[in-house]
């Protein structure tokens, strides 16, 4: 089955509120308790039954996030589209609205000038799948991504992990993480990303999202 662009995804009628990317498209529902979050679940099971298509689902007591992948196309297809649509309209009938601030996440980057040369080694040594030719993700859809990050040159086992955080706290979280003891090793591409370190010089990017 042929794969989808986040672009498509996202102009699809009846996602509103789904964030797209690389590693799938996800949204989550305040719920407020855990019986309604049962309720839904309940009703995403059955859909995703008929559709012989299964996200991953993650109930909390006040919260429901599912999360849809295509492992088979290692991408969005329209089958995400199409289940997308008809949560939405689960959770319409349990009068949920999606959570509007955007869940914050963890990504590891691996800085590398050629990723097709480490790429089978991160892939034997995770279990991870790749998605494309510088992503891997969790099988299990648990762990953070994967990025080789292609630079110029060779950087001597840099990596670092960047924390992915809702547009308008990643001002804030530098600031937190400035006044805990970290200082500033790059912000010349800030509000794109800040690049901060620790008293060890271990390394950390404040990512405001982008959807």
């Amino acid at each position: 089955m042929e794969t989808i662009t986040v672009k498509e995804f996202t102009s699809a009628s009846g996602v509103e509120g789904w964030r797209a990317g690389v590693n799938g498209a996800s949204i989550e529902y305040r719920t407020g308790d855990f019986a309604t979050g049962a309720r839904l679940f309940a009703s995403i099971a059955e859909l995703a039954d008929a559709a012989r298509h299964h996200p991953d689902v993650d109930i909390r007591y006040a919260s429901v996030q599912v999360r849809l992948f295509t492992h088979s196309a290692r991408g969005l297809t329209t089958k995400d589209v199409a289940l997308a649509q008809q949560i939405s309209v689960a959770a319409r009938e349990l009068e949920l609205e999606a959570e509007t601030v955007p869940r914050e996440h963890l990504m590891v980057a691996v800085a590398t000038p050629d990723a097709s040369r480490i790429m089978p080694f991160w892939r034997a040594a995770t279990g991870y799948t790749a998605i494309s030719d510088i992503e891997l993700v969790d099988p299990d859809g648990r762990g953070s991504l994967i990025w080789l990050q292609p630079v110029d040159k060779p950087m001597g086992g840099r990596m670092h992990i960047d924390v992915v955080v809702a547009p308008d706290a990643a001002e804030a979280r530098v600031a937190a993480a400035l006044a805990a003891g970290g200082v500033i090793a790059d912000d010349t591409h800030a509000p794109e990303w800040w690049t901060l370190a620790d008293a060890d010089g271990h390394k950390i990017d404040i990512c405001p999202s982008r959807t």
